[in-house]
């Protein structure tokens, strides 16, 4: 049984999507074939083919091609956008990643790191799930000194049910090696990106 951090090796099934989507119109009272919504069902399809693409595949791949670079220091990639989904209700939470490492003489592209971040982040999962995935992903490949992961997100599922709480959002943090001391742990990997502690999970 895979986690939430593994790649599936089953194929999506966009026919049994569409199938499921028409179902639970029909649950709702809706009628899957009034005008504009006959195509419904195949269009969640394929959104979620995007939306969760990263149950297909291993980010992990992405920074294997790394460079010599005498640079020892720290190299944050700030404020990337991206978007997951809550596994408990399938509704979107979305962030700002910040992700860096310390090189141990290699660096990796920027784009590389991007794309490890956006691998992790399209499945259905909690959101320390993807926060200790990228963590770990750049320590395998990189063998960096350190490494630091800060994700701050808005979760749907407090903004539009339950609680209904608008703006507020959960910050999840991991920090290993050379982070922990250079930038005094949790709470230094906030005030490096430009935001005051607020509370929130980091290990």
């Amino acid at each position: 049984m895979s986690d939430d951090t593994t790649a599936t090796t089953q194929d999506p099934d966009d026919r049994s999507t569409a199938v499921a989507v028409r179902e639970i119109l029909l649950a709702l009272g809706e009628d899957p074939e009034r005008d504009g919504r006959r195509d419904t069902p195949a269009r969640v399809a394929r959104m979620d083919d995007a939306v969760f693409a990263g149950l297909h595949a291993d980010p992990a791949a992405h920074p294997h091609v790394t460079f010599a670079e005498g640079y020892r220091a720290m190299r944050i990639l700030r404020d990337l956008p991206c978007a997951s989904f809550c596994k408990h209700h399938l509704l979107p939470f979305t962030d700002p990643a910040h992700s860096g490492y310390i090189p141990n003489g290699r660096i990796v592209g920027l784009a590389k790191l991007a794309r490890v971040v956006a691998g992790y982040a399209r499945r259905p999962q909690v959101q320390e799930r993807p926060t200790s995935a990228i963590a770990a992903a750049l320590l395998r490949t990189l063998r960096p000194d350190g490494v630091a992961v800060l994700i701050e997100a808005t979760h749907t599922c407090m903004t539009i049910r339950s609680v209904h709480k608008p703006g507020a959002t959960i910050a999840t943090a991991v920090v290993r090696g050379g982070f922990r001391e250079r930038a005094g742990g949790g709470a230094g990997i906030f005030a490096l990106v430009g935001h005051t502690a607020r509370g929130g999970a980091t290990s």
